[in-house]
């Protein structure tokens, strides 16, 4: 199976990289499946329901999510009626939506777990022990298992890599919206990237109004943070490919699309 992950699309301009990209991705790769992390997707913070279904009609097959679930309030109204929005599974018991969700091409199923760290963001659920029971279940299904790790700090993310060599097919963790450099194949067959990276504005501060977050660092005053709608823009993810048959991972590449690293089809 043939996979693309875009990282955390974050406003119009996230939105419309992947809109004017993700074609030329799927000429590239061929993917059985693409995953987007969307809860930056309107306006840096959570998703709507337009912006849901213009990400698979653009060809997103699922989208992943984390700290900022549910800035947008309309969520609640159409997150348990599609299989394909998910939210981190370590969330409380009592939130609306799934935190797994699985996926069918040619006869093969890839099952997708989305989790929230504890490091640096507000508390919820052991993501470990959370994880290490939704494999269990997604391994009576398929071998083949994504799992988004929506966390702050590197190391938590890096532990979870290890925590689920063998176990997950995929580990990438997302949200600090700075690509990192070290994707890997671990020892017992996981693809592992730290972090996907941001897919949206270029020339700002992980998305924000770069003017903004200056201030805010210059003066520690309050400020209202934004997401600028015009600028240059990024794409940022990965491409990987999985065993059908053993659920490990045979080859991991990141994805980095922008004005001084322009596609190469």
């Amino acid at each position: 199976m043939k996979i693309v992950f875009i990282g955390d699309i974050v406003g119009s301009l996230g939105r419309d990289m992947v809109y004017r990209n993700l074609p030329r991705l799927k000429r590239k790769y061929s993917p059985d499946v693409v995953i987007a992390n969307g809860e930056n997707a309107a306006a840096g913070r959570g998703i709507t329901k337009p912006i849901f279904d213009d990400l698979l009609r653009a060809g997103v097959d699922v989208v992943t999510m984390g700290n900022h679930t549910w800035d947008q309030k309309e969520i609640y109204d159409f997150i348990d009626e599609t299989d394909y929005l998910i939210r981190p599974a370590n969330f409380s018991e009592e939130a609306p939506g799934r935190g797994m969700t699985s996926i069918s091409r040619n006869g093969v199923t890839l099952s997708v777990i989305n989790l929230h760290g504890r490091t640096f963001l507000p508390p919820h659920g052991d993501p470990f022990a959370t994880a290490e029971e939704l494999i269990e279940q997604a391994q009576t299904e398929s071998p083949l298992i994504f799992v988004d790790f929506h966390a702050e700090a590197t190391s938590e993310k890096i532990a979870m890599g290890w925590h689920l060599d063998g176990k997950a097919s995929v580990v990438v963790g997302t949200h600090t919206h700075v690509q990192t450099a070290d994707e890997r194949i671990l020892p017992e067959g996981t693809a592992y990237l730290t972090d996907a990276g941001m897919t949206g504005p270029y020339d700002e501060i992980l998305g924000m109004k770069k003017e903004d977050v200056i201030y805010r660092f210059k003066t520690n005053m309050p400020v209202r943070f934004e997401v600028p709608k015009k600028g240059r823009s990024q794409l940022c993810g990965m491409y990987v490919e999985l065993d059908d048959n053993t659920g490990k991972a045979l080859h991991i590449e990141r994805i980095l699309i922008n004005d001084d690293h322009p596609f190469e089809g």
